[in-house]
C-alpha cells in the first residue's frame, strides 16, 4: 500500500534503562571490536545484505516458478499443494527484504517495481471469479489480453485495490478466496484443468504471466545492488557516506512504525476486517509480520541467515551506534529482538485473531507486537540522533 512520506523531526529521546529480561545479545562484529568503524564499512556491508536478500528472494521465487510450471503441466491436488508450499517459502525471504524500502531506492522510487511486486490489499474480483459472481475479473473477460505489459498497466488502475500483479495476485490464484474461519482459501486444482472450469485457459495463462513478471522484477532490483557493477544504485549508495546511513534508518523506521505496526497490524486490529489482512488468501499474515520484524533485526545487527543456511555477518547499525552510545545500542537491540519474539506469538489465522474484544488473548498479542514496534521505532530515532542524524523522512501511519 502506498503512503505519503512525511517529514518527521526527531526529538532527542533518552536511552533509558536496558530491558530487565532482554534476549541474549549477539557479540559485536570483529570490525567493531578491533577498531573504530568507518561509514563506508557500514554502508558496504548493508549493500551486501541487500544483495544477498534479493538474491535469495529471487532464487526462492524461481523455485516457486518451477512448482507453478509443474502445476500447469499436470494440475492435481498434489501439484497445487506443492506450488502453495513454494509460495509460502519464497514469501518468507521476500518479507525480510522489506527493510530495504521507503527511501526512494530502486525497489520503490518513481520507476521502481514495488507496486507490481507487493501491492495490497487486493480486490480479488478484479482478477477472477468470486463467490456470487462467476464472471468477475480480467480472467473472465476474454476481450482483455493477458500479457505482462497489459497486466502491468492494469495494476492499480482506477483504484489502489485493483491489484493485477505480484505476490498477492499469485496467492489469490493459488488459494482463491478465503471463505473459511479455520483455514485459508480452497481453490480446487480443477480451476486449472481445461474444460473443467470456465476460462481455465486464461487462468493458466494469467498465473504463468504474473509469475514470470514477478521473477523479472525481482531480478531487476537484485541487479541494482550487484557488487560487480560500476554504475548501478549500489555503487552510488556505498559512496554516499552519511546519506547512506540516513537512508538505512529511514527504511527501518518506516517499516517498523508506519508499515508494519501501522498499516499491517493497527489497521486490521481496529477494523477487524479480513480485507485489511496482508496475505489473506493463504492465511500467512502472521508469518509476514515475523519476516518483516526479522528483516529489521537483520539490518540492525548486520546479520542475515541465507537461503543456503549460511550466515552473512558484518558491521550493522548496532555497531555504528555503539561507538557513540553503547547503552542505547544495547537497549535498541533488546527491543528489536523483543519485536521479533512478539511477532512470533501472533496467533494464526490472523483474520480470526483480530476478532473479539481488545482484551482478548489473541488481540492482546497483536497489540503487544504493535507496542514493541512503536518503542523500537523511538529507539531507532534516538539512535539516528546519536550518530548525528537529526531529521528523517519516515513513513507514518495514515
Amino acid at each position: 500500500m502506498h503512503k505519503l512520506l512525511l517529514i518527521a523531526a526527531m526529538a532527542t529521546l533518552p536511552a533509558g534503562a536496558c530491558l530487565a529480561q532482554s534476549a541474549p545479545l549477539t557479540a559485536p562484529t570483529a570490525a567493531a571490536q578491533q577498531a573504530a568503524l568507518t561509514v563506508d564499512q557500514v554502508t558496504r556491508h548493508y549493500a551486501d545484505l541487500v544483495y544477498a536478500g534479493y538474491s535469495d528472494s529471487l532464487a526462492s521465487a524461481q523455485t516457486m516458478q518451477r512448482a507453478i510450471q509443474r502445476l500447469l503441466a499436470q494440475p492435481s491436488e498434489q501439484t497445487l499443494a506443492a506450488a502453495r508450499k513454494a509460495w509460502l517459502q519464497a514469501r518468507d525471504f521476500y518479507g525480510q527484504t522489506e527493510a530495504f524500502r521507503f527511501y526512494d531506492g530502486p525497489i520503490d522510487n518513481a520507476d521502481g517495481p514495488e507496486g507490481r511486486i507487493n501491492a495490497w490489499p487486493m480486490d480479488e474480483s478484479y482478477v477472477d471469479y468470486v463467490q456470487g459472481n462467476a464472471k468477475a475479473g480480467i480472467i473472465n473477460d476474454r476481450q482483455q489480453p493477458i500479457t505482462a505489459e497489459a497486466l502491468s498497466e492494469l495494476n492499480e488502475k482506477d483504484g489502489e485495490e485493483n491489484i493485477a500483479t505480484g505476490w498477492h495476485a499469485i496467492e489469490f490464484l493459488l488459494w482463491g478466496q478465503d471463505l473459511s474461519a479455520t483455514g485459508p482459501g480452497a481453490r480446487p486444482h480443477t480451476d486449472f484443468v481445461l474444460g473443467k472450469k470456465a476460462n481455465a485457459d486464461r487462468r493458466r495463462q494469467y498465473l504463468q504471466v504474473v509469475t514470470d513478471l514477478l521473477i523479472e522484477d525481482l531480478g531487476t532490483v537484485r541487479s541494482a545492488w550487484a557488487p560487480d557493477a560500476k554504475n548501478n544504485y549500489r555503487a552510488s549508495f556505498v559512496a554516499s557516506g552519511n546519506e547512506g546511513i540516513r537512508k538505512i534508518f529511514v527504511g527501518l523506521g518506516s517499516l517498523s512504525r508506519g508499515e508494519l505496526a501501522g498499516e499491517r497490524l493497527e489497521v486490521a486490529l481496529a477494523s477487524q476486517d479480513q480485507e485489511d489482512e496482508h496475505s489473506c488468501f493463504s492465511d500467512n499474515t502472521h508469518n509476514d509480520a515475523i519476516a518483516n520484524a526479522r528483516g529489521i533485526e537483520n539490518v540492525w545487527l548486520g546479520q542475515y541467515r541465507r537461503l543456503d543456511g549460511s550466515l552473512l555477518r558484518g558491521p550493522g547499525l548496532r555497531d555504528w551506534v555503539a561507538q557513540k552510545n553503547a547503552a542505547l545500542a544495547q537497549e535498541t537491540t533488546a527491543h528489536v529482538r523483543q519485536s521479533v519474539a512478539a511477532a512470533q506469538q501472533i496467533p494464526a489465522p490472523f483474520d480470526q485473531a483480530i476478532q473479539g474484544q481488545r482484551s482478548s488473548p489473541a488481540r492482546a498479542k497483536i497489540q503487544a507486537t504493535i507496542d514493541s514496534l512503536i518503542q523500537q521505532s523511538k529507539d531507532l530515532a534516538a539512535s539516528a540522533q546519536a550518530v548525528g542524524i537529526a531529521r528523517l523522512n519516515i513513513v507514518q501511519p495514515e
